[in-house]
């Protein structure tokens, strides 16, 4: 890859992956360009929005473009850790605990409404998003590589919902929204026969990912750029709108998915406006807002624009 655009074979791959997704989710070009740019920059995906407008297919088909193993779970109040990490069964004809894999050990997997189950049982998942591995009867299970949760979320004003701890939330590369759908989009969902992204083939090989996932971090970050981000995630610690700013964690984020967003739009090298694209999904739910609903929410959205629009890009 040169420092003006990576190399053939890493576009090729992220154009079969864009056509795969967008072939199934219509009309959301920009969301699917973010959610690869998190599945490049290694991190997880956190979807938010109200129920019925395509957060699952857009979690489903994505990890059918990806290859790979995949595995889905609905989460629900009364499911138990051991229900997604697996459990160890004693084996009578050999007096023995064999241990059954759960639902964790796939390339990808797919966290439905995962806000509807306990505390408990998202702290198993927040095991796997962070180290990879899961803890049962006391060993330590490394998960498959390349490991993605992508995971949905209604609102936390709707009822039967676990809010997560900032901490989880932390580990989501990204949040993002679905939003409705306009006029003309809606009518095209409205006449199609129903494609299932189940029905796709991969789009890129397990091994094709991991070169992507290579090619992301050899993106080129000038310095004036690091300087414009690092003033961004400073100015958000002494925001007055603000009570909690951004992270050593967040900064290093949004580092990750800059350079994975440039990636995407065809470039070897990051620009000041890579930062502010991505500013919003990565950093919202990373801060607490004094008026705004929590993390994620409008006060955290309304602080980062304002941030935003007071900082000066490099020349």
């Amino acid at each position: 890859m040169t420092a003006n655009a990576p190399a053939p074979v890493v576009a090729d791959a992220i154009a079969r992956l864009r056509d795969a997704v967008n072939g199934v989710v219509v009309g959301k070009e920009d969301v699917v360009d973010l959610a690869l740019t998190a599945v490049l920059a290694g991190g997880h995906i956190l979807l938010q929005d109200v129920p019925g407008v395509g957060k699952t297919t857009l979690a489903a088909t994505l990890a059918g473009a990806l290859g790979g193993t995949f595995a889905r779970v609905q989460f629900t109040a009364d499911l138990l850790p051991g229900d997604i990490t697996g459990v160890s069964v004693f084996d009578q004809r050999t007096a023995t605990f064999s241990f059954r894999p759960g639902p964790l050990f796939a390339n990808v997997v797919l966290a439905d409404e995962i806000n509807r189950t306990s505390p408990k049982t998202q702290s198993a998942l927040f095991e796997a998003m962070q180290e990879g591995a899961v803890t049962v009867d006391g060993e330590t299970r490394p998960l498959p590589r390349p490991f993605l949760v992508v995971a949905t979320q209604n609102p936390y004003d709707f009822h039967g919902t676990f809010p997560l701890p900032d901490s989880q939330l932390d580990r989501f590369l990204m949040r993002l929204s679905m939003g409705y759908p306009d006029r003309e989009t809606e009518r095209t969902v409205l006449r199609r026969s129903g494609v299932r992204s189940e029905a796709l083939g991969p789009a890129v090989t397990p091994e094709e990912l991991c070169g992507l996932l290579e090619a992301a971090q050899q993106v080129v970050v000038p310095a004036p750029v690091e300087d414009y981000l690092l003033d961004l995630v400073a100015r958000s610690r002494v925001e007055p709108a603000l009570v909690r700013g951004a992270s050593t964690r967040g900064a290093q984020a949004l580092y990750r998915s800059a350079r994975a967003w440039a990636l995407v739009q065809g470039r070897g090298y990051v620009v000041p406006e890579d930062v502010r694209d991505l500013a919003v999904p990565v950093l919202a739910h990373r801060v607490l807002a004094r008026d705004g609903g929590g993390p994620g929410g409008d006060g955290a959205v309304r602080a980062i624009e304002v941030l935003l629009d007071g900082l000066l890009p490099p020349g």
